[in-house]
């Protein structure tokens, strides 16, 4: 017995005329004006470690993790960017704000202690 893979409530129609429609719902990355980055520095469930986390991003995951691997070499540090957000590891919300201003994130605002 087969099971259905597409997660489709569909398996067969007897209209000829039926076409299949994907659930397509493609998130396009906003331009880096039109983006709305938050920079907060956080300690919580981090082994007492700081690190700052960019906040808000519009996009693909494939974007997202491009952003945090440029974010990450500029900072000389690590992190990791996954579930809309990216998280480079020490304080870095200045270095980092300057970064994103002098590539067109205008609406980036810095936040946190």
């Amino acid at each position: 017995m087969s099971k259905n893979k597409s997660n489709s409530p569909f398996v067969f129609s007897t209209n000829p005329d039926f076409k299949f429609e994907q659930d397509s719902e493609q998130v396009s990355t906003a331009a880096p004006a039109a983006q709305k980055l938050r920079l907060q520095l956080e300690t919580k469930h981090r082994g007492g470690k700081t690190a700052t986390v960019v906040l808000g991003f519009t996009g693909t995951e494939k974007d997202l993790e491009e952003l945090g691997k440029k974010l990450k070499s500029f900072c000389g540090t690590g992190g990791s960017a996954k579930d809309g957000e990216i998280i480079i590891q020490g304080d870095h919300r200045d270095k980092l704000l300057q970064w994103f201003l002098k590539n067109g994130y205008v609406n980036t605002k810095k936040s946190g202690g």
